[in-house]
């Protein structure tokens, strides 16, 4: 049962990193109090994967099918969150998705058994998360910019109706998280028989909501005012585009990062304002930060491996 110990820690990371991010936008847009929004994200994170979490599960355990035990499932989670925690202190949105499949690639490498067709899969969505979430917040803002102006709201009703909104597309979005991503945190321990889907989708929420709670600020600040600024409604869209996309990826049972379709909402937002408007310097240390996320949970993966061979672990 030790060995669960990197899934909650893993649990936490991912929190801490990925899932406040559904209510950044809205913290940077001084819309929502950060305790608030914490809160309601908690809650959601955790009915989200108790309720739709099981989808993913199967995903990243045919990356390495009959390859992993429950010490190599604890050296996953470990590499993984480890990274993800150095990523978060330095205040970059990355994904965890990442860091776990590295990680897995890892084990794969090491015992022969990678599973290219499911990897393959993985990174073409990877590669999909942001540039939907760019073309969704596009074409929501043709058509909520379009409704709203002809609804010819007074400044009170349209700060209200977008605050509103705000809640409303945060929680779905933070439901549409924990489907999506508790597989990452606990996914390897339904498979060794350590724990049942349901068991297993409770400890990965709980655990993804304790991050939010304790360490989740910094990594919303830098996506919420970092890369663009934002107004209220601008900060709806982008939260209301990063639900949607990531809702899509939970109903086919791949975990991608909420991370990656909030810095794409963000980009799409920033481009109807005009590119100019988007920090290209944080642009580019978010980029450098995704793609660097799997490559250094690979390696470290690789090295606690060797570690536990030498110590008889695996």
């Amino acid at each position: 049962m030790w060995q669960l110990a990197s899934g909650v820690y893993l649990g936490w990371a991912l929190g801490s990193n990925d899932a406040s991010n559904v209510f950044g936008t809205a913290v940077a847009a001084r819309m929502l109090r950060f305790w608030t929004a914490a809160i309601l994200c908690s809650v959601f994170v955790v009915l989200g994967s108790y309720f739709g979490g099981a989808a993913g599960m199967h995903t990243y355990q045919e990356l390495t099918r009959s390859g992993t035990n429950l010490n190599t499932a604890f050296l996953v989670g470990l590499a993984s969150a480890l990274t993800v925690t150095v990523m978060t202190w330095k205040r970059l949105p990355v994904s965890t998705s990442q860091a776990v499949v590295g990680a897995l690639i890892a084990v794969g490498v090491w015992q022969g058994r990678v599973e290219l067709g499911v990897l393959g899969k993985v990174v073409a969505c990877w590669i999909g998360t942001p540039i939907g979430a760019m073309l969704i917040v596009i074409l929501l803002y043709v058509i909520l910019a379009s409704l709203m102006n002809q609804a010819n709201l007074n400044f009170f009703e349209f700060d209200s109706s977008v605050r509103y909104g705000l809640v409303i597309s945060g929680c779905y979005g933070a439901y549409a998280l924990g489907a999506n991503n508790v597989a990452n945190v606990t996914g390897a321990f339904v498979g060794e028989g350590m724990l049942t889907v349901e068991q297993a989708c409770l400890v990965g929420g709980l655990s993804i909501a304790l991050g939010i709670i304790t360490f989740s600020r910094g990594v919303m600040l830098t996506v919420g005012q970092g890369l663009v600024k934002l107004d209220a409604f601008c900060a709806f869209l982008v939260v209301l585009s990063e639900a949607i996309t990531v809702h899509l990826y939970a109903m086919v049972g791949v975990p991608v990062s909420t991370s990656q379709a909030v810095v794409g909402g963000v980009i799409g937002v920033g481009l109807i304002k005009g590119g100019r408007t988007v920090n290209r310097r944080v642009l580019r240390n978010i980029l450098l930060a995704w793609i660097s996320t799997p490559v250094v949970a690979f390696v470290v993966t690789l090295l606690f491996c060797w570690v536990a061979k030498v110590a008889g672990l695996i």
